[in-house]
């Protein structure tokens, strides 16, 4: 296996001082000031939050001049099974990318290419500010990636890809439907709740047109009796959609509601296709939808109505979907292309910068229902933060500090990244991965991968 020797920076008791915090609370305050962190924790903000700590020590102090202080970025959506495609699955539409690229390409995967291939998502997310995601891998091999995310110090949501069926759907890919559930379960029994509770397990049959209906019936039950995640695709392609209704005579999502996969456990990407009827029942059962706008553009997906799902009362996040179909996994690129689309689809008052940045933090947060935790900076919450500079050449003189994240800043702008309490990035610098060796064994693994695919 792929593996470092990664050892976790210790969590310490932390003063982030000088910059402007930026909270997303339920009131979005802005505060001059101060994050006192302890016990992965924050404890205060503001400017005499030095005086409120609970006991005596030393405290590491994070100079934030010039900087926003913000919440880690929320994605609930993205593939590290894939990150070693990048670049090999360009300019398709979904169904022969899926057939034609990434498919055989998973296929392909082994032990050592999905540690390198997490390692590789993991360390690009950690810097470019992202501290929580939830994850969907592939068939076989997933115990890698969640040693990999063990290892990252991110908080993770994951579950292999389920596919017991489908056109097209390489060998190595297509399962039983009964291996299919008993492999899910014995990874939720050995990672659902590892990493001093970092890591989550979520089902993950992949999309309607490589899983039964006895298959999503099945993660439905076992969801209901213990609490994990439902994550999969839906309402995505125009050609995927048609595809479902010669099949099924209906859409995806109605399917998908009448087998009892939809309601507050349960995450759907993209959401392109929805009908306004579609927008109502999902605000109606609480169905998550995760917005990805990069991928749904590269794609040919189209444009989602994300202003139009918020007002209707649909929880909704933000991510990136995989490298293949987006190229990279930044969060500030998802923000500024929600944002930009935003007003082209429902008018330019839609989404303005603060509602996109409660997109990318608190309300991813509140989609996958950890919101009481993280994805806002509020005492007693966990310390999920970055620290961001908004006095760049390409940001100055730039406007609120709202509009600097939004429409200016990017994720080279990282200079410290926070989860649990442990500094994980400082000065733009991993302190988990040495860089050069991640990229070198992606390098290595991607070609071999490739190689094996045939492609």
């Amino acid at each position: 296996m792929s593996r470092s020797s990664t050892t976790l920076p210790a969590r310490e008791s932390v003063l982030v001082t000088g910059g402007r915090v930026v909270t997303c609370d339920p009131d979005d305050r802005v505060v001059d000031g101060d994050v006192l962190i302890e016990d992965g924790r924050i404890t205060a903000i503001g400017p005499d939050a030095l005086s409120k700590r609970s006991r005596p020590g030393l405290v590491r102090v994070l100079d934030a001049s010039g900087c926003a202080v913000l919440p880690g970025f929320v994605q609930p959506h993205i593939h590290l099974c894939q990150t070693l495609f990048r670049g090999m699955a360009d300019d398709l539409p979904l169904l022969d990318w899926l057939r034609e690229r990434v498919w055989p390409l998973e296929a392909a995967h082994d032990e050592r290419s999905l540690a390198a291939s997490a390692e590789l998502g993991l360390l690009e997310l950690v810097l470019g500010g992202t501290t929580t995601l939830l994850d969907m891998g592939t068939v076989s091999g997933h115990d890698a990636v969640f040693d990999a995310c063990a290892r990252s110090g991110l908080r993770v949501f994951s579950g292999k890809a389920m596919m017991d069926s489908g056109a097209g759907v390489p060998k190595g890919l297509r399962e039983t439907t009964r291996r299919s559930l008993d492999e899910s379960d014995a990874l939720f029994a050995r990672w659902d709740g590892a990493a001093e509770g970092r890591l989550r397990y979520a089902y993950a049959p992949r999309f309607i047109l490589s899983c039964t209906e006895g298959l999503f019936r099945g993660v439905v039950e076992r969801a209901r009796e213990n609490g994990a995640k439902l994550h999969s695709h839906a309402a995505e392609h125009p050609g995927e959609r048609r595809a479902v209704r010669e099949l099924l005579g209906q859409d995806d999502v109605d399917v998908l509601e009448s087998y009892g996969f939809c309601g507050e456990n349960t995450l759907l990407a993209h959401g392109v296709q929805l009908t306004k009827a579609q927008e109502r029942r999902a605000a109606k059962l609480g169905t998550r939808f995760i917005h990805c706008p990069s991928s749904n553009l590269k794609l040919g997906s189209g444009i989602a109505r994300v202003a139009d799902l918020l007002a209707s009362g649909v929880k909704v996040g933000l991510a990136a979907d995989g490298a293949p179909c987006t190229n990279n996994l930044d969060a500030f690129t998802e923000l500024r292309h929600a944002a930009l689309l935003a007003k082209t689809r429902s008018g330019t008052t839609s989404l303005p910068a603060r509602l996109a940045l409660r997109l990318a933090t608190v309300l991813g947060a509140e989609a996958l229902g950890i919101a009481d935790q993280v994805g806002s900076l509020e005492p007693g919450k966990r310390a999920d933060l970055q620290v961001v500079r908004v006095d760049g050449p390409h940001v100055e003189p730039g406007g609120d500090v709202f509009s600097r994240l939004v429409y200016a800043c990017r994720s080279s702008d990282i200079v410290h990244v926070l989860v649990d309490g442990r500094l994980l990035v400082k000065l733009g610098e991993s302190r988990v991965y040495d860089r050069e060796r991640v990229t070198r064994v992606a390098r290595v693994q991607g070609d071999a991968v490739r190689a094996r695919a045939g492609l």
